[in-house]
Formats: C-alpha cells, structure tokens, sequence
C-alpha cells in the first residue's frame, strides 16, 4: 500500500522523512505483496542507491522549507493510506473478473445467486476500485510534488495559498523546437495517402510527438507504424481503423492506458509498448489473435488480463518484465505456441498449477522476483522443450521432484537462493549434474511408490516363491511402462525382448 520508491521516488521519500506520515509497519502487520517491502530510513541519510541519486538530482529535498511545503501537499494520500491499512490488501485481479461476473448476473435477475454472496462479491469490486483511485492518487501525487519544488528553487513563497495554487497548475510545456518539423512530417503523411499513394510504414520516432492525430486511423493500407520515444500520454481510439496493421511500436511514450480499440487489430503480430506508465492492459487486447509478439516490459503493470491466454493462441514471445505483477492468469497455461517468456524483477508469488501446459516453451526468466517467489508448481516438469531457465535471485528451498525430466535443458541459473533439493555441492556443478540428480530422486519416488502399491495390493498368504516371482515379474514390467511414460522416451526393441522372456 506504500508508494513504491521505484515508481514514486520523492513522495517515498518526502513520507519517510515526516513523522506523523511516516511509513511504520507494526510487528504484526500483513506483509502486501503488492509492494516491495519497505524500511523507514534515518531523516538524514538516504537508504539507497536511488535515494542517493534522487538527492543527487534534487538536493532541495533536503530543505526543512521545503519538506514543510510537500508536508502539506501529501496529506490526502496519508489519509488515503489509513483507510487503506483498515480495508487491507488488494484482492485478486482473477477474484475480482469473477466477483463483478456474480454481480452482474445477480443484477440481470439471476436468483439462484445466494444474496449473502452477491454483498461479498460486491464488497471485493469496492475494494478493488478503492485501490484503483489509491493508485490514481498517488501518481497524482508525485507531479503534485515535482510541481511544489520546481517552485521552491524558482524562490516563490510557499505558503498554504501558493502551494494551493501550485497544486492546480497544469503540467510544463516541453520544448517546442521541432513542433514545426514533426508536423510538416506528418502532414507529408497524410498528403500522400489522400493521394492514393501507397503508405505502408509511418515510421516517427525521436520527434517529441505528442498526439497522435485521430487521421492516421484513416490510412488504410498501413502495415507498420513506430512512434517510439516521443512523449505521447494517449493513442486515439481510431487507432481500431487500422485493420492491415501489422506491427506497432509506442516504446518510451508517457502511456498511461491504451485504447479498447486496439482490439480491432485483428492482423496486428508486434506490439511493443515497453517504457511507458501502463497499469493495466485492456481487456480486448486478447482479441488480437494474431500476435506473435508482445512487449509490455518496464511498466506499472499490476495484473493481466483473466482471459488473455485463451484467444493468443499464435503467440510466441512475452515480454512482462520490470513490472508489479503479483501472479499470472491461469489463462496464460493456454498459450500453447509459447516459446520465449521473461517475467524476471516482478513480485510473483507463484504460477499457476498447469504451468506446464507450456509445451513448447524454450526459454523462462523468473529470476529477480525476490521473496516472493517460494515454489515451482510440479507440472513444471512437464516444460519437456525448455532450454534455458533462470530462477535466479528468489527464495526457492526446494525443485519440484518432477525437474529431472528436464531433459533439453542446457542453461540453468540457481543463484541467490536457499535451495536444500538439490543440494549447494550438485549446484556448483552445474545443469548437467543438477539434472542428473533431480532424475535419480525422480525415479527413486517412482519406485517407492511402485513398492507401496504392491506391498498394499498383496494379500500376506500368497508368500510362496512362485507366487513372489509372479509379483516380481509384474512389478518390474509396470514400473519400466511408467517410466517410459514419465520420461517421455519410447520402449526400444531390447525392453520389447525383455518383456517378451518374462
């Protein structure tokens, strides 16, 4: 629930370093995984790398003046934050998807619905919204803050009237210098296809381009268009004209939302909106069923859409880096072409159980999730193609017994984690000898397993030798099938003459 150093450096800061706003956690308070665990640092020395560079960059922060005056500016979000603290942690992304279908069925004169159920299910969709406009508020905040102290090093009075009245001002204008070229540029665009002529890429990166005109959804024939690193805050809904858009490019933009419209792209395979200020993704980007890759790297990013692995069916990489997601959809375990997913410096808790549907994924990054990520689920096992696999700096005790069936892998990364299974010596040797070992234990479960039902299914009178060998005999042709089963590999001709001497 507290502001995120990363996302919001000088309102983590300003509420650290003023006493009755100061962010404390008590011994007993629940841990949010919605956030990076954070410490209160001495008023007088930065706790980190960032805060040394954040006062580095603006050493007025250090200013009692100044403080007093962000003091004053912030006080709606401690007040935010308390009721937060009281109604508790964020629920589910999926929790909520299912509570408002409830509602809205309850609403549409579904009566089979216990009422009980609806007032909880609408309880979840409030809290929910609550921690949205939390979000909004604190975002809010922060230029609230950049606003108060380019005013403090301007020299202007901030009392409660002028801080008030540099709470309303709008945002700064950014240079103008090449307004006069970019549009040039894109009238130039434009021109030609009023003309008739072909224009199948706008290519505008670098221009400081700040809309995006509603016409470009009228250019009909466009198949690629890149309008990376300008500063772009929305992308019109005409956007969902472009039926022959094949890739899109809005990297390093101020994006804060995309249109519902982009689900119009039926023929869109690129998408890349990595480096922008996104919190969510729309719902309808599931619609564009013909990705095969999509970027949302380096963003806000809490959840992803419940329903986006059931309609990607084509996609084959997923970049979902450097952002908040807490878990991943169970939907994702649909994206059956899968073959690359980095998901590393995120605060995943977990994935989901039939993570290994995944069938024909090469290449996981789970590295970076912290303490938050504990556990591999045991279908992990079933990742048969995997080739390169990163857990590094996590809290990982234990692979799942199924690992050894990993046979492609040929890069592992295990580093920065308290791993008891497989043991620090097999480790330090490297993906073969971690493999080798993961398979000797996996096959030693079988067998165990094999003996117990055995053992179980014998009656105590049938201890004569005939009837030992049988059971001998029985035994060992069931655990070779299962094993072969498990291991995915095929019987060869001298396991066939085996089975046919017993």
């Amino acid at each position: 629930m507290d502001p995120a150093p990363q996302t919001h450096p000088i309102l983590s800061y300003v509420l650290s370093r003023i006493p009755n706003l100061s962010m404390t956690k008590t011994p007993t308070a629940e841990f949010d995984i919605e956030q990076p665990p954070v410490h209160t640092p001495s008023p007088r020395t930065p706790s980190s790398a960032g805060e040394f560079e954040l006062v580095e960059r603006m050493p007025g922060l250090r200013h009692p003046s100044v403080l007093r005056a962000m003091t004053r500016a912030v006080a709606d979000v401690s007040a935010a934050r308390s009721a937060l603290q009281v109604l508790g942690p964020r629920p589910d992304h999926e929790l909520v998807d299912s509570s408002r279908a409830i509602v809205a069925a309850a609403e549409a004169g579904d009566s089979r619905i216990p009422a009980g159920d609806v007032e909880a299910c609408r309880a979840v969709v409030r809290l929910d919204e609550t921690h949205d406009a939390y979000e909004a508020l604190l975002h809010e905040a922060e230029s609230r803050l950049e606003r108060v102290y380019r005013s403090a090093m301007e020299g202007t009075d901030l009392d409660d009237e002028a801080a008030e009245s540099v709470k309303d001002q709008g945002p700064v204008a950014g240079p103008e210098g090449g307004d006069a070229a970019v549009g040039e540029e894109v009238v130039a665009v434009f021109k030609q296809a009023e003309e008739g002529k072909p224009v199948e890429s706008v290519r505008l990166v670098d221009r400081q381009l700040r809309h995006l005109p509603e016409a470009f959804g009228r250019i009909l024939g466009l198949r690629v268009l890149d309008v990376s690193r300008n500063q772009l805050e929305v992308i019109p809904d005409a956007i969902g004209g472009l039926g022959h858009l094949e890739e899109l490019f809005l990297t390093a933009n101020d994006l804060v939302s995309l249109p519902d419209t982009i689900g119009l792209l039926s023929n869109l395979k690129i998408l890349n909106v990595s480096s922008n200020r996104l919190r969510a993704l729309p719902d309808s980007i599931s619609k564009c069923r013909s990705l095969v890759e999509l970027n949302v790297s380096y963003n806000g990013l809490t959840y992803l859409p419940t329903n986006i692995g059931y309609d990607l069916v084509n996609l084959r990489k997923l970049w979902i880096h450097m952002n908040k997601l807490r878990s991943l959809p169970s939907s994702v375990c649909e994206m059956r072409s899968l073959y690359l997913l980095d998901a590393h410096f995120n605060e995943l808790c977990g994935l989901p159980s039939l993570f290994g549907k995944l069938s024909g994924l090469e290449i996981l990054n789970l590295s970076s999730n912290f303490s938050d990520l504990k556990e591999l689920p045991p279908s992990f096992g079933d990742l048969l193609n995997l080739r390169e696999l990163d857990l590094s700096n996590n809290q990982i005790h234990a692979l799942p017994d199924t690992f050894g069936r990993l046979d492609k892998l040929e890069k592992l990364n295990l580093e920065q984690n308290p791993l008891v299974m497989p043991p620090e010596d097999i480790v330090n040797k490297g993906v073969d000898a971690v493999k080798e070992y993961m398979s000797k234990r996996w096959l030693d479960i079988l067998l165990e397993e094999e003996q117990r039902r055995i053992a179980a299914e014998t009656p105590e009178m049938s201890s004569t030798p005939k009837a030992w060998l049988t059971r001998s005999v029985s035994w060992v042709t069931d655990v070779s099938e299962s094993l072969a089963g498990y291991l995915g590999g095929n019987k060869s001709e001298k396991d066939a003459y085996l089975d046919q001497q017993f």
